[in-house]
Formats: structure tokens, C-alpha cells, sequence
């Protein structure tokens, strides 16, 4: 697991070979989501719609960042960190 970001008390990970869609977990206090890269779209889980709004408006700053970090996971690298939503 790869913590990339935390913001807001959001915390964005990644894990290393993991199954596609290409995604990053997003964890808010007991709350925890995939967020799909590409879309935003939640692939699976639940989170409050304040934290959710904050999560997607900070993918739309990172998509290229998310997908660079997906695909050095995929090749057993480390992603390094994302800034945070400002």
C-alpha cells in the first residue's frame, strides 16, 4: 500500500497490483471508497458528499499524476506523493 495524498482528513492510497479499473482507495474517518481514475466515479464503497466533492475536485487536478502513480505500482515501483487539494 502507497499513501499518495491526504487532505481534509481524506486519505488517498494505492495498492501494487491491484485489479482495474485503474482506481486509488479514499479513506474519511470510518468511511472508505474506490474512486475510479478515468471518471471519478465510485467503483465501490461510500463516502459523506462533502468529502466526495472534495476527493473528485482534487482527481480532476491529479488525473495525470493518479495514472502515472497506477502504472509504477503495476511495474512494483512506489508512486511517490500527490499534492494535497489547497
Amino acid at each position: 500500500m502507497a499513501r499518495v495524498s491526504a487532505f481534509y482528513g481524506i486519505v488517498v492510497t494505492m495498492y501494487a497490483n491491484e485489479h482495474p479499473p485503474p482506481h486509488f482507495h479514499a479513506r474519511y474517518g470510518e468511511y472508505e471508497a474506490l474512486i475510479v481514475i478515468s471518471d471519478g466515479s465510485t467503483y465501490a464503497g461510500w463516502l459523506p458528499r462533502r468529502a466526495l466533492r472534495l476527493l473528485r475536485a482534487w482527481r480532476r487536478l491529479h488525473v495525470e499524476e493518479l495514472e502515472d502513480a497506477w502504472n509504477l505500482l503495476a511495474a512494483d515501483r512506489q508512486p511517490g506523493t500527490i499534492e494535497p487539494l489547497p
